[in-house]
C-alpha cells in the first residue's frame, strides 16, 4: 500500500460536496420549485464567494496561486495528456486549476441571472432568461467534463480521486510528481 498524504483540508472537502449538492438541487428544481431553485442558487453563490476568499488565505493546496498555471503550462499539460505522458500532480493538475476557475466563474454567471429574473427591473426579460439557460446547461456540460478528467487522471496516475476528495488523502508523492 503506497504512503499518503493529507492534500484537501475539511473545508475544501465540504465546498466540493456543498457546491455538487447546490448544483444538483438547483438543476433539478429549476422548473418545479422555484423556492428550492432559488435558495440552492443563493448557497451556490455563497459557496463561491468563501471559496474565493479561502483561495487566496486558504492552506497550500487550496490557494489559487498553487493550481491556476498560465496558457503556455495549460497547452503543455493538455498535449502531454494527448500523448499519455502527462505528469501526476500532487495538488490539481493545470486542466483542473482551469475547470475550477471555468466552474466558479459560470456559477457566478448563472447564479447572478437567476437573481436578476427576480427584481423588478429583470422581471421577464427574455435575454437574462436565456443567459440564466444557456449557462445552467453549459455549467452541466462543464461539469460532465471535470467528471471525464477526474476519471481519466484516476486511471492513469492509478489513484481515487473521488475518495481523494471525501478522505483528503491523496498517494504520497513519487519522483516525476509535481508537488
Amino acid at each position: 500500500m503506497r504512503p499518503t498524504i493529507t492534500v484537501w483540508d475539511p473545508l475544501v472537502r465540504i465546498f466540493h460536496w456543498s457546491l455538487v449538492t447546490s448544483f444538483a438541487v438547483a438543476w433539478l428544481t429549476g422548473d418545479e420549485w422555484m423556492s428550492v431553485h432559488e435558495w440552492a442558487g443563493y448557497a451556490a453563490i455563497a459557496l463561491v464567494a468563501f471559496r474565493l476568499l479561502y483561495g487566496i488565505a486558504g492552506p497550500r493546496y487550496a490557494r489559487f496561486s498553487q493550481f491556476v498555471r498560465g496558457p503556455g503550462v495549460i497547452s503543455g499539460y493538455a498535449a502531454d495528456v494527448v500523448r499519455n505522458r502527462e505528469p501526476r500532480y500532487v495538488g490539481h493538475n493545470p486542466l483542473g486549476g482551469i475547470m475550477i476557475v471555468a466552474l466558479l466563474c459560470a456559477i457566478v454567471v448563472t447564479a447572478t441571472s437567476g437573481w436578476l429574473m427576480t427584481t423588478d427591473a429583470f422581471w421577464g426579460v427574455e435575454w437574462v432568461e436565456d443567459l440564466h439557460k444557456v449557462c445552467a446547461n453549459g455549467m452541466l456540460a462543464l461539469v460532465l467534463l471535470h467528471v471525464g478528467g477526474v476519471v481519466l487522471s484516476s486511471l492513469r496516475h492509478r489513484e481515487n480521486l473521488v475518495r481523494s476528495m471525501i478522505t483528503g488523502r491523496k498517494p504520497a508523492p513519487q519522483p516525476g510528481d509535481v508537488a
